[in-house]
């Protein structure tokens, strides 16, 4: 299962910062997540996905939807 926080965060047209700013999340983090280099907390994912409107589940791109 992959996140694909950068996908949906494209498709919305929201940028690195501006989604930053969404969650309190640094942009640093965030692009960690968006290229894979780090496992985003429950936390931070709950918050990406309440700033971006959409269920957690959306973050993730899986063979099995």
């Amino acid at each position: 299962m992959e996140i694909k926080t950068w996908h949906v965060r494209d498709k919305m047209g929201v940028s690195l910062e501006k989604l930053s700013e969404m969650t309190g999340i640094s942009k640093s983090t965030l692009n960690n997540i968006d290229n894979g280099k780090t496992s985003p907390k429950i936390i931070q994912l709950e918050k990406i996905a309440k700033a971006l409107n959409v269920r957690i589940t959306d973050l993730f791109e899986s063979e099995y939807k």
